[in-house]
């Protein structure tokens, strides 16, 4: 288990480097006044306040419901499918949950934080206040318990979304072609963006994190196209400073747009 751990953050932290690299040779949208020094180091921070709540809370939240679950479903299932099926389930579970932050007022106010960013680039992909971190934790530890999804099948997953979600809110420029055919299966650029459009259809749509046909199948794939000067963050909302941010949750005027 050490061992994979292990394996994951080292494949995860190369991935999004070599994201972060790429999109700042090959940017698709003309970088702004907002993808400034200050925002890189805010959003870092935050990354850094949630690696410390998935060791100290997450990661053995994680363990005590697949320790506890029974594994009552997956013995009729293939032996070759069962990784599969558990990261559709998860992604699923993802989907729901990543809606739910957007209709209920009480997870907006903490989901509220990643969209106040004005800009996107790899960074933005961890930046996420610890409270909806650890809240996301504990619902996915029921799901985890309920499907008896093993510790190995999270662990992937969470590798699979951390370079997925780096790779959709980067700013690299993708051939049309491949970002279409891209488009069909997972979760694109194109896609992502438009998802953290002003323009409150538009945040409220594309909730999709690895898979890009839940959003399909269940009727919350946007129309819009994203364009190169697509403004980002939200309506008559600036960005904070870290404190202000973490804070943020619970002061009176993270309400419900």
């Amino acid at each position: 288990m050490q061992e994979l751990i292990s394996y994951k953050s080292s494949l995860v932290l190369g991935i999004l480097w070599l994201l972060f690299v790429a999109e700042r040779v090959l940017p698709a949208a003309p970088v702004v006044a907002a993808a400034n020094g200050r925002r890189l180091l805010r959003n870092l921070s935050l990354w850094l306040c949630n690696s410390l709540a998935s060791l100290l809370i997450v990661l053995p939240v994680t363990l005590f419901a697949a320790g506890h679950a029974r594994y009552w479903w997956s013995a009729w299932l293939p032996s070759w499918s069962w990784l599969l099926v558990d990261l559709l389930l998860l992604d699923l579970w993802i989907y729901w949950w990543h809606r739910a932050n957007h209709r209920l007022s009480w997870l907006w106010r903490f989901h509220r934080v990643h969209h106040l960013d004005q800009w996107l680039d790899v960074t933005s992909a961890v930046r996420f206040h610890f409270g909806e971190v650890i809240l996301s934790a504990l619902v996915r530890a029921a799901v985890i318990f309920c499907f008896a999804l093993p510790v190995s099948s999270v662990i992937i997953f969470e590798s699979l979304i951390l370079i997925v979600t780096g790779f959709h809110h980067s700013n690299i420029r993708l051939p049309k072609k491949l970002e279409y055919w891209l488009s069909l299966l997972i979760i694109t650029p194109s896609i992502h963006w438009v998802h953290h459009h002003v323009e409150q259809r538009d945040t409220d749509s594309n909730y999709g994190a690895i898979c890009s046909f839940w959003d399909r199948l269940f009727g919350s794939k946007s129309a819009t196209v994203r364009t190169p000067d697509m403004q980002i963050g939200l309506d008559q909302s600036s960005d904070q400073g870290l404190l202000q941010l973490l804070a943020a949750p619970f002061r009176l005027e993270s309400y419900r747009r």
